[in-house]
């Protein structure tokens, strides 16, 4: 049975479908969904709830960020694949709102049910009782990662627009708000700009990658080698945080909103993917591999919207079964034994994500047809 599904993904994908570019989304997904089931702790605290995270206890943990915040290598594959789909659509006759509405619909249609399900928890637990602290920190946790659909949403309205920008642009952008706001004693909320410049970024060079002027590895290893050095540089002579999440208590966030540590360590991540582009080609010639990546992409917008509600499930019910708080699910964050912990915990979370998965999939399958095949490079340059 497996076999047959192997073959019939295999089979349907289009010839010049460049694989890697699906590989690269999912590893994106799947890094956010790790990062916020290692990084968020949601502690049981005299009968409530506060999330805090194991970071701001054990500093030294920072690493696990750099690897699991991925968001940049998102917008980066998000923007290649929009260029190449409004240029589809340019050349079907199909004009930009009409193209824009329907991309935009795809994006939020899953939306709904998490808010849905979300707004009626609210309402119940509250009605029971509940403490308000509490089920605001929980409500939060599910509805603040939805800040970047808006910002995508907005990005892929404008494609036609931000396909002509270069780069250099919007970065210069960041460092001209993080000059006036670190250097020059600026009003804090001039940092809200960076979330519209910050991910324009990595957006903006995924169009320069379907225009086929990112095709070298040099250019890959330029950029993760580039914008390595100039992150550390940022965080060890200029006083950015090491983290690249959010820190609960923290003076700065690299995040919110974004600084020019985490463009430019955007910049790295997407140099890190040019450069694991052509590995990951030859990989995903298996039909195995490929069948896996597929099926990952046709459900990434529900595992990232329902991956946070699993991970309350089972923190929940653990207590409520327990009666008591459990290492790695609602103790403080402050030692070893908790990351060990937790880890343990995953596959967990994972089962529970399996059954929102199986409940809500059909939300996000509910469109008239999956995203467009994105040319290899080779295809790429054919087409022009």
């Amino acid at each position: 049975m497996i076999g047959d599904l192997v073959r019939r993904v295999e089979q349907t994908t289009p010839a010049g479908r460049d694989r890697a570019v699906d590989a690269l989304r999912a590893l994106a997904i799947l890094g956010v969904v790790l990062g916020h089931w290692l990084v968020t702790a949601p502690v049981a605290d005299s009968g409530a709830l506060r999330v805090t995270s194991p970071l701001k206890y054990m500093p030294w943990l920072a690493p696990v960020s750099w690897l699991l915040q991925t968001m940049a290598v998102f917008f980066f594959v998000g923007g290649r694949v929009a260029v190449e789909s409004h240029g589809r659509a340019r050349d079907r006759g199909a004009g930009h709102m009409r193209w824009a509405a329907a991309r935009t619909a795809r994006l939020f249609r899953p939306v709904a049910p998490v808010l849905g399900v979300w707004s009626a928890v609210a309402v119940a637990t509250l009605a029971a009782g509940a403490d308000p602290g509490t089920v605001y920190a929980l409500v939060k946790l599910v509805w603040s990662p939805m800040w970047f659909l808006v910002v995508f949403a907005a990005l892929t309205a404008a494609t036609p627009l931000t396909a002509r920008l270069h780069p250099v642009g919007p970065l210069a952008a960041v460092a001209a708000v993080d000059l006036v706001r670190f250097g020059l004693g600026g009003p804090s909320w001039l940092g809200w700009i960076n979330v519209g410049t910050g991910w324009l970024v990595p957006y903006s060079l995924g169009a320069l990658w379907a225009r086929g002027r990112l095709g070298t590895r040099m250019t890959g290893w330029a950029l993760l080698l580039g914008g390595a050095a100039a992150t550390a540089g940022l965080v060890l002579w200029a006083g950015y945080p090491a983290s690249m999440v959010g820190v609960p208590g923290a003076p700065v966030s690299n995040q919110a909103p974004p600084t020019l540590a985490a463009v430019t360590f955007g910049l790295a991540q997407c140099g890190a993917a040019l450069v694991l582009s052509g590995p990951l080609r030859r990989v995903l010639l298996r039909p195995t591999a490929w069948a896996l990546v597929a099926a990952a992409n046709l459900s990434a917008m529900t595992i990232f919207l329902w991956h946070q509600t699993t991970m309350i499930a089972v923190t929940a019910a653990a207590l409520r079964l327990a009666g008591r708080a459990l290492p790695g699910l609602h103790t403080v964050p402050g030692d070893p034994g908790w990351v060990a912990a937790r880890l343990a915990w995953l596959p967990a979370f994972a089962a529970a994500l399996a059954v929102c998965w199986a409940a809500f999939h059909g939300y996000e399958r509910r469109r008239e047809r999956t995203p467009g095949p994105a040319p290899a490079p080779s295809a790429a340059r054919r087409s022009r």
